[in-house]
């Protein structure tokens, strides 16, 4: 939910202990050492996720350390410096708001060091992985997407998580923007998050989905392109269907985001479109439900390939069609799929609660109790926080279904079509199917 705190003009009492610089920097700390868990937990149930994301091969592999180790490295490469500069942040304000608006420049020098730590060629941590990071950011921030066998699936994971920051990454724009707003601009002030215009942040949050559209969008170019040079449409290929099927869930973010930003816009006249507040708020309502039970259903259903609408729909057939729902005859959990590498089922029912349940977060705002909680910015932080949160659950569950499709390809069984992805030095991970 994009909304804007609804606060007095005088700082709130969360953002004199964490002002809203310190926020941002406070979760992209946080993501890689979130990163670092997903490397961790996955290579121990045998995934080998450099060799879906095309990592380059390391020179000594015997010798240098696991890919989650190097990533915790520079995890706390990024924290000690945080940390040394919030408590400092701490003992200089007192929670006074005249000293938090004067000591804003140093969550503003932070950042300048975080951007320095991921550019720096610091070999012991994570090297590769920040050239291999920033190269892909480059590569997909206009929308790019490599080949199949060149790093395909990195690059749809990075853009998707970008979706998920795309209100952190709006937050650093709006703390940099107060801090050059002039001599009266402070980064630790109250958040203005119509700073540089009413709809320049709602631009910059529609980004991240815009580049994953325009990704859908090549992926689709790329099967009509190969079915005209094979002479027709394939089985495996398809038509390029599910494609701008995705597109069109990317696409379903803009109406909420554009909808926020004139609930937000108090200076525009909603009636000089024949459009009332209350109708706009309604839109706006229709807007994120259907966003998010699309969003929803696709990560269920496509991202993790689980059959669990399918097999909802089974229990009760349709008259037309001869097929009927035999519980005992399943040899698959119910709305699962038949290779898991995670041992537990429940652990799949879990995931697809908890993530229907944060996908509907914006009906926060539904509550009479807890209707402006998401207004104050505190409320905004935890609603990042979760959004986040949702992310990283999200990539265990992708990682996996991309892992279990590329043993299907390689065992025959044609589970990428197309894409196969190159395993290098595959050893039998999924315990569960053997």
């Amino acid at each position: 939910m994009d909304g804007d705190p609804s606060v007095e003009p005088e700082l709130d009492s969360f953002s004199l202990t964490l002002p809203l610089p310190y926020r941002a920097a406070l979760v992209i700390v946080l993501g890689v050492w979130a990163w670092g868990a997903n490397l961790h937990y996955l290579s121990l149930v045998k995934i080998d996720v450099p060799s879906l994301l095309h990592y380059p091969s390391r020179a000594s592999p015997r010798t240098d350390p696991p890919h989650h180790l190097s990533t915790y490295r520079l995890a706390t490469l990024l924290t000690i410096p945080l940390t040394l500069s919030l408590l400092l942040f701490w003992v200089l304000s007192h929670r006074n708001p005249t000293l938090v608006i004067y000591y804003d420049f140093l969550p503003i020098a932070y950042l300048v060091l975080l951007l320095c730590l991921f550019l720096l060629p610091l070999r012991r941590f994570s090297s590769a992985g920040r050239t291999r990071f920033l190269t892909t950011l480059r590569r997909i921030s206009i929308g790019g997407l490599a080949p199949s066998n060149a790093g395909k699936f990195g690059d749809i994971l990075l853009a998707d998580v970008l979706t998920s920051y795309a209100k952190i990454i709006a937050d650093l724009f709006v703390s940099l923007c107060m801090f050059f707003s002039g001599p009266n601009g402070s980064a630790t002030a109250r958040p203005d998050r119509g700073c540089g215009g009413q709809y320049l942040v709602p631009i910059i949050i529609a980004i991240p989905s815009l580049i994953r559209l325009r990704q859908c969008l090549i992926e689709y170019v790329r099967v009509r392109n190969a079915n005209t040079k094979n002479g027709g449409m394939t089985a495996q290929s398809g038509w390029g269907g599910q494609h701008l099927a995705n597109a069109l869930k990317y696409a379903s973010a803009f109406p909420v985001i554009i909808l926020s930003a004139l609930q937000r816009n108090l200076s525009f006249d909603h009636e000089d479109i024949g459009v009332t507040a209350t109708t706009l708020y309604r839109l706006w309502l229709l807007a994120v439900f259907i966003n998010s039970i699309y969003s929803f259903y696709w990560d269920v259903a496509k991202d993790w390939d689980l059959t669990l609408f399918s097999s909802i729909s089974s229990i009760f057939p349709s008259s037309t069609t001869s097929s009927s729902y035999h519980p005992t005859q399943q040899t698959t959990p119910f709305g699962l799929r038949p290779h898991l590498i995670f041992r537990s089922p429940s652990i799949y029912y879990y995931a697809i609660a908890l993530d229907l349940l944060l996908r509907f977060t914006w009906s926060l705002k539904l509550s009479p109790h807890l209707d402006h909680f998401a207004d104050f910015e505190s409320g905004i932080f935890v609603m990042e926080c979760l959004e986040v949160g949702r992310r990283w659950m999200w990539i265990f569950f992708r990682v996996e279904t991309e892992w279990v499709r590329a043993l299907g390809a390689t065992r025959g069984e044609g589970l990428l079509g197309q894409e196969e992805l190159l395993l290098g030095d595959y050893s039998g991970g999924n315990s569960d199917e053997d």
